[in-house]
């Protein structure tokens, strides 16, 4: 196996990543630190200190197992690549398979089983111990291997499929270098496909959705529909209390297969009002086209990530520098998703904010379709509920978090 300059610029990457995620994570550990005798300002009559001190402990608890799981994913990178792994495992399959697309249909499906056991582990020790402990978690061991073969099976009868005939466009001849552009109006299109598909027929098969009971609340929703110019495929009550104690809301489908989906533990806690709230936002995303946005945001850079796979499948330094010795365009497919994600870390900062801003602007359109009270008191309820932090630290927060913190948000709110 020969390794060359690519696998130092790799290195390099790998190394950089890391020690900004921990750095991060120090930061975030010591904002908690210093404010953990103290409810910030503005809090103090709503939030009590022992639940402030709960959310930070929670937040602690959960930085925690995230430096290790940082540290084992970066291991684990480094022998799927550099450590031969992944070379091992096509040159077993490529004694057993002759077809190049079945062959390599096989190798990716591996890595993909292989992977998804290496971390549940960690998936076991955040539900059964982590928000265990701190009381979130409801599910059961049956729930939890119940759902693990529902994603296998899932997988085998969606995944594998749209992996094979990738693959199967990749090995044209006939198409020569412009395969990507194939394989990216098939992406494309499953992805549509999976948006209309999945509120009706996917997630039901992990929870039950029944038609939500609370006349006044859903008077209520009609009336905020009505006033936005919305429509829906129906009102929905999800069993979120199946799994966990926190709650959510989301709007979601494209077309006409749209569905407004409240968790059980969310209705438990709220008012009706506040529940409104709570939707007015979720339809401020759709008034402001931000899922169109992030759709096609999306489309465009798996564009452009194609593109540049075109480019690398058939540059040999690519293939030797991660530890491949033979180049195949399986091969290239899985290493490409797997060093993807190590040269474009900077620019996940960029993303949040684009997410930050559109939660904004979502929150002023319930703002002015609802009353902002009752907005900012659903807010601090969700976050002591949910023990979310109060004060993260502002750079940790840059780069990793889709939401603003709830005192900015509030602040925009009053």
């Amino acid at each position: 196996m020969e390794f060359n300059f690519f696998t130092f610029i790799f290195l390099f990457a790998i190394l950089t990543s890391v020690l900004a995620l921990l750095y991060l994570n120090f930061r975030q550990d010591k904002a908690i630190d210093n404010s953990f005798d103290a409810v910030p300002d503005g809090f103090s009559e709503t939030i009590k200190l022992e639940d402030h001190q709960k959310a930070g402990k929670y937040t602690k608890a959960k930085l925690l197992l995230n430096h290790f799981e940082i540290i084992f994913s970066t291991m684990v990178l480094l022998v799927w690549t550099l450590g031969g792994a992944m070379n091992w495992i096509d040159g077993y399959w490529s004694q057993r398979v002759n077809d190049p697309v079945l062959m390599g249909t096989f190798f990716v499906l591996s890595i993909m089983l292989i992977a998804s056991f290496i971390d549940l582990p960690f998936s076991i020790y955040r539900n059964f111990v982590l928000e265990q402990k701190f009381g979130f978690n409801r599910m059961t061991v049956g729930t939890f291997a119940g759902d693990l073969i529902k994603e296998i099976i899932l997988s085998l009868v969606l995944v594998l499929p749209l992996i094979y005939a990738i693959l199967y466009l990749m090995n044209i001849e006939s198409i020569g270098n412009y395969w990507w552009i194939y394989v990216w109006v098939i992406i494309s299109l499953f992805s549509l496909i999976m948006m209309w598909v999945y509120p009706s027929f996917i997630a039901p098969i992990f929870n039950k959705f029944n038609p939500l009971v609370n006349e006044s609340l859903k008077t209520r929703i009609t009336s905020l529909l009505e006033r936005t110019g919305f429509g829906s495929d129906g009102i929905y009550v999800m069993d979120g209390s199946k799994r966990s104690s926190h709650g959510n809301a989301y709007f979601t489908g494209i077309g006409k297969n749209k569905r407004i989906v409240f968790f059980d533990t969310l209705l438990n806690g709220m008012e009706d009002k506040e529940i409104e709230a709570i939707l007015a936002h979720e339809l401020g995303h759709f008034h402001h086209k931000h899922t169109r946005q992030r759709m096609i945001s999306s489309f465009i850079f798996s564009f452009i990530s194609l593109a540049l796979l075109g480019y690398l499948i058939n540059q040999t330094w690519f293939f030797n520098g991660l530890g491949i010795s033979e180049p195949s365009s399986h091969a290239a497919l899985v290493l490409f998703s797997l060093a993807l994600p190590v040269f474009s870390f900077f620019i996940t900062p960029i993303s949040n904010l684009v997410s930050r801003k559109h939660e904004f602007q979502a929150d002023a359109f319930a703002a002015s379709h609802t009353d902002a009270k009752d907005l900012i008191s659903s807010l601090i309820k969700l976050y002591k509920e949910n023990s979310s932090s109060l004060s993260p630290d502002r750079y940790y927060s840059a780069f990793h978090d889709s939401h603003p913190s709830a005192v900015l948000r509030i602040e925009k709110l009053l």
